[in-house]
Parts: C-alpha cells; structure tokens; sequence
C-alpha cells in the first residue's frame, strides 16, 4: 500500500483517475485505499476536496462505459456458444437479461460498496443490452457516490484514515449486501405478489376470520413477527462480537465519527436531546400510555397488564442481561472500565422498549394511515437523538446502545405478540360462548 500512496503523493490526480477507470475495468486495483488516502491529502491541504471527487468519478465512470461496451460487444456471443456448459444457456441467458433490463439499473447504484460485484455489473449491463441511457444514469450517479464516501471519509478521519480504513469498508460491504438482500427480496415479492397476497389472505381468513378487523391486525402480527425474529438474530451476533471482544473498532470509528461531527456549539441542543431519555420522560411516557389505554383501549385489562409486564420485565431483563455479560465479559473485571460493564446499556433498552410501546398502543388504536407512517418514524428519530446525546457525552459506548436498542426490540417485540395473541385467544373464547 505504501507503494501505491507514494505514487499518489506525486502525481495526485493523474494516478487518482488512472487507477479508478482501470479497476472497474477489472483490474486489480485498491480503489477504496486510493480514495481514502486521497482524503486524507485533502484534509492536508495538499488536494482540492471537490477537485478530487470530480476527477475520481470521471475516471470511474469512463471505466464502466468501457467495460459496458465490451461486454456489449463480445459478451452475446460468448454466452451463445459456450454459455450451456455453465447453465446458461439461451433461454437461461434471456431470462436474465431481462430481469436485468428491468431491475439490474438500481443494482448499480450499490455494486460499487461490494468487492468483486462492481468488476462484473458494466461487462453483464452491456452483455445483456441494458439500453446505454438507462445504464450511464444509475452507473455514473453510483460511480460517483462512491466516490464521494470514500474521499469524504478519508478528509473527516484524517490523520486516522488508515487505522479505520478497514472496518469503514467492512460496514460499508455489510451495508451494501444488507441492501442487495433488501432488494432481491422486492424483487421477488413482485414477481411473485399475486401469489403472495393471496397466500397471505389465506392465512389471514384461516386464524381471523372471525373478526373485522383481522386485516388490519393480521398485518401488525405480521410485521411484529418478522420484525423480532430479524432483531433476535442480531442480537445473537451482537453477542458473539461481544464475547468475541470485537467491538473495539466499531466503537473508535462511532465515538470519532461523533467528535467529528457535532463540536461543543452543539452542547446545549444534546442536552435536550439526553432529557428526552430521562427517567422522568420515561415516567411521563408511561402514565400518557396508561392513560391513552383507559381511554382507548379495547381490552383495558390485558393492555394494562401487558404495559406492567412489558415495564417491570424489561427492568428484570436488563438488569440479569447486565449481570450474566459482566461475568462473561472477555476483558478481566479488574482492568474492565465502567463503561464496559453497561452491555447492554440500561437506559437504551428501557428507553426503546417504553417508547416502543408507546407507539405500538398509539397505532394499533388510531385508524388513521398517517398515524401508522409519522408515529413510529417520530418515535425512531426521537431514539436516535437520544443516542448521539449519549454519544456525544460520552457517558456510554456505541455497541452498549446499539445493544441496549436491540435487546429492547427482542424483549418489547415477543411482549406485543402475546398481548395479539392473547388478545386473539379472548375473542376466540367469546365467540364460542355466543
């Protein structure tokens, strides 16, 4: 790498766009490692930030019109005479090019954050005619986001880009995949929605067919479910990375990341933002929910039952949470610091389950499409704030929050299914009797 940064040092943006239009070529190349030093030499003084980003994403660009030329070139052909022995054969061939007519330009919007899918996305768009208009709007805006992360990263972590290089680029493959997932999975439900719906709908009628409103609630224990089951996986890897003492970069690159960000004007702003995690504001939160279900709520006592449950349980769950990885923990007590002893953090978890179920017993009692929209956006933004607060105080670490709010999604998700689900059983029993 030193080699490759030296040349960087003496040619600047001549070596900068030569060595991007080349790796999307298919060569070789560390592009991120370039990009980054690059903003590092910007936050040096040494280059021109908006300079940098400009050439770098022509060089990137002129790189992916070349690879999608080739490949509309030389790529058919191939695909015809040899494709079959790899089973892709015409009819397989056309099927493909299909799906990446119609879907294949958002995946270029990402393919640059994956290493290796980046390198194939011009040859396969020119291989399967993706029309070149389509392809050069969503290949160059890629092109030149990517870009922009890199260079921008490597400016705001200065004299630290090296040391975070790699994990940034970790997250950012990880977020990159997580996004491919996302949109593999829209894809399928659109192929396929017809097929889903009406499976759905099945499903629906066979448990809730007794009730009004099954649609509506059908949805909700839907959502609920997949909801906690992708927050319970987390949570199992955060435990991993926790005993597998692996957070450490994670929380470097969050706590500057924060320092960066947000500097001493911003102090009083944090501190309203750490009052809205208060244990006052928790108080207050609870009694306006324990109102809201006198007032609204269809089965008083379950609710309120279910609101003691999910409040005096959340605080036994912590605290044995707290108790069991303060003796697993992976860093002797002795020399362990009392941030380190705070996974999950307390006040995160409470803080999420509370205004969680806030905005569950809102939702599930308004009928109003909009409440269903800015309710639980609200409630999201208003955790966030809370978190950077903490962050910026520096009175928690990144993952002890991050656990903290996954742990409260585990424990306040399985609460919200047994309140449906007993919810469910009780109008069951009731129609029977009549």
């Amino acid at each position: 790498m030193g080699n490759i940064t030296s040349y960087i040092d003496q040619f600047g943006y001549i070596v900068l766009f030569i060595a991007l239009l080349l790796e999307l070529i298919a060569f070789p190349l560390p592009g991120e490692v370039l990009m980054s030093y690059t903003g590092f030499l910007v936050f040096q003084g040494h280059l021109n930030w908006v300079l940098s980003i400009l050439i770098a994403g022509i060089g990137s660009c002129i790189g992916m019109t070349i690879s999608y030329w080739i490949g509309y070139k030389l790529g058919q052909p191939f695909f015809e005479k040899y494709g079959s022995r790899f089973h892709m054969g015409p009819e397989q061939f056309r099927k493909i090019s299909f799906w990446f007519s119609k879907y294949g330009n958002k995946l270029l919007l990402i393919a640059y954050f994956i290493p290796g899918i980046r390198h194939i996305t011009g040859y396969f768009s020119g291989t399967t005619r993706l029309p070149f208009r389509i392809y050069a709007i969503f290949a160059y805006t890629g092109a030149f986001l990517w870009v922009t992360v890199f260079i921008t990263l490597g400016k705001v972590l200065g004299p630290q880009w090296e040391t975070f290089h790699s994990s940034i680029k970790q997250y950012l493959i990880i977020g990159g995949i997580a996004a491919a997932v996302i949109f593999i999975v829209i894809y399928i439900y659109k192929k396929n929605k017809n097929e889903i719906k009406e499976t759905v709908i099945r499903l629906l009628n066979l448990t809730l067919t007794i009730f009004h409103t099954r649609r509506r609630v059908g949805i909700l224990l839907a959502a609920t479910s997949i909801l906690t089951l992708g927050l319970m996986i987390l949570m199992f890897g955060m435990i991993e990375d926790f005993l597998g003492n692996e957070f450490t970069n994670f929380n470097k690159i969050v706590v500057l990341l924060i320092s960066l960000v947000f500097n001493k004007d911003w102090t009083e702003t944090m501190q309203t933002f750490s009052l809205l995690g208060s244990r006052q504001v928790q108080l207050i939160l609870i009694s306006l929910t324990f109102i809201w279900i006198l007032w609204k709520g269809e089965n008083k006592l379950i609710e309120l039952g279910s609101l003691l449950i999910v409040i005096l349980g959340g605080e036994l769950f912590e605290e044995s949470l707290r108790r069991i990885f303060q003796r697993l923990s992976p860093v002797p007590y002795s020399f362990t610091d009392h941030l380190l002893l705070n996974f999950p953090s307390e006040q995160s978890l409470m803080n999420f389950v509370i205004y969680g179920f806030a905005v569950f017993i809102c939702v599930r009692f308004i009928k109003n499409a909009w409440t269903h929209t800015i309710v639980p956006i609200a409630g999201l933004v208003v955790l966030i704030l809370i978190a950077i607060s903490r962050l910026f105080f520096k009175v928690e670490l990144p993952s002890d929050i991050a656990a903290g709010y996954v742990f409260g999604g585990v424990w306040l998700g399985l609460n919200i299914l047994l309140l449906e689900i007993f919810r469910l059983l009780r109008r069951i029993d009731r129609h029977r009797i009549q």
